[in-house]
């Protein structure tokens, strides 16, 4: 019996690949174990509790440190939790990506270290972000991730895999891939699919690029899943060569995987969409809430801040910001930065009047770029619109293209 690509890289990472069977439940080997500045200083403390007088990692060379949620601290036990993390760092020959890198993810993707098939943990709910480039990647508590940074290994449950077709390409021209991955938490809710593997096919994601991708996989959370795995190709290949040198395989599933259920969905006819407060499955089609005046406007985040969002961003502010929009634009990457610098994207945001902050996470974590205040409205790039997750205010999830026409003209 063929495999799914989940299957194929659980298979690949276990001594025992017979049990690489849904809902049984192995030992899998990591290749990449990564802990950000939110939760790496207790994965310092559970090792140094745990592991005294013993070897705390098991392989240098595959561990990470990356600065992203709130970078630089804003706070004092924020600071402090990241100077804990980079002491250990030095003693432990650590490789860390500190303040300005950008996020811990993207990161790690664009030097190389996380490649098509490798399987990667990180203390980071979105970490399976890495399902973009058909990787596996999962967030998990720091007591596991101080566990996989000891012995190079978790135990997990293999998961189930679902097939969703995407048929047709989007006629709109203002549909991007965050339109995409809004309908498809419309039709599967945030528990629709619980606990399961997407594997994502279709004309559409064929040609869709590394930043569409990204913007796709990131939202995973979001419904449930452990991950949506994109198939990797050719072009991705050739893209990810770009960025970082280097060997990147191909992984795809057998022509006669098994599938715990097959979905088919039409894009063809897809309209921007729009996710209204509280929750990220509120979707609705932008035109429904038309006129809807908005205070703020934050571009950024690990699903919204790739140069092909700050291009579009900025394409929608030939006449510059509304006179009461709160435009701050938050790069996903430094290199994103410097992309943006080349192509004079950078200089275009600013004359517009954006705000534009270093390399980060950006309006999710803790108002390192600003929060939003009671009664205030805002149109976000982010994938979480909870309540209080970014503000006391109401959030819209949005692409960028939309949230750029909203900056302009000052409302929905």
């Amino acid at each position: 019996m063929g495999k799914t690509i989940i299957e194929k890289i659980f298979s690949e990472h276990t001594d025992d690949s017979s049990r690489v069977i849904p809902g049984e439940t192995i030992w899998l080997k990591i290749d990449v174990r990564s802990a950000r500045d939110f939760g790496g200083a207790n994965v310092v403390k559970h090792l140094i509790k745990e592991y005294p007088d013993s070897e705390k990692i098991e392989n240098v060379a595959k561990t990470f440190f990356t600065f992203d949620c709130v970078s630089p601290a804003n706070t004092i036990p924020y600071a402090e939790n990241q100077q804990i993390s980079r002491v250990f760092a030095r003693e432990e020959g650590i490789n860390i990506y500190d303040v300005g890198q950008g996020i811990g993810t993207h990161v790690l993707i664009e030097n190389g270290h996380i490649r098509p098939g490798m399987t990667t943990v990180g203390t980071d709910s979105h970490f399976n972000i890495m399902g973009a480039i058909g990787a596996f990647g999962q967030g998990m508590g720091d007591r596991d991730i101080a566990f996989a940074w000891k012995t190079g290994k978790v135990w997990f449950d293999v998961p189930s895999c679902v097939r969703v077709n995407l048929r047709g390409i989007p006629s709109n021209p203002d549909v991007s891939a965050k339109d995409v991955v809004l309908r498809l938490i419309r039709e599967f809710g945030a528990s629709g699919l619980l606990g399961k593997v997407i594997e994502l096919y279709g004309d559409y994601i064929e040609a869709a690029g590394l930043d569409e991708r990204i913007t796709i996989g990131s939202m995973g959370t979001e419904m449930g899943l452990i991950s949506i795995i994109i198939p990797p190709n050719e072009a991705l290949e050739k893209e990810l060569k770009e960025w970082t040198p280097g060997d990147f395989g191909i992984i795809a599933a057998d022509s006669d995987a098994r599938y715990e259920a097959e979905y088919t969905i039409d894009i063809g006819n897809l309209k921007p969409l729009i996710a209204a407060p509280f929750e990220p499955h509120n979707v609705h089609p932008v035109e429904d809430y038309q006129g809807v005046k908005v205070d703020s406007v934050f571009v950024g985040s690990c699903t919204g801040g790739r140069i092909s969002d700050l291009r579009a961003l900025a394409a929608e502010l030939d006449n510059g910001v509304a006179k009461d929009i709160n435009l701050r634009v938050v790069p996903a990457t430094r290199r994103t930065i410097a992309k943006a610098i080349e192509e004079g994207v950078y200089a275009r945001l600013f004359d517009a009047g954006a705000t534009i902050s270093h390399a980060a996470c950006g309006g999710c974590a803790s108002g390192q770029i600003g929060m939003t205040g009671a009664g205030e409205i805002q149109v976000s790039t982010g994938n979480r619109n909870f309540k209080g997750k970014q503000g006391a205010g109401e959030t819209f999830l949005s692409s960028a293209k939309i949230a750029g026409r909203v900056a302009a003209k000052g409302t929905l």
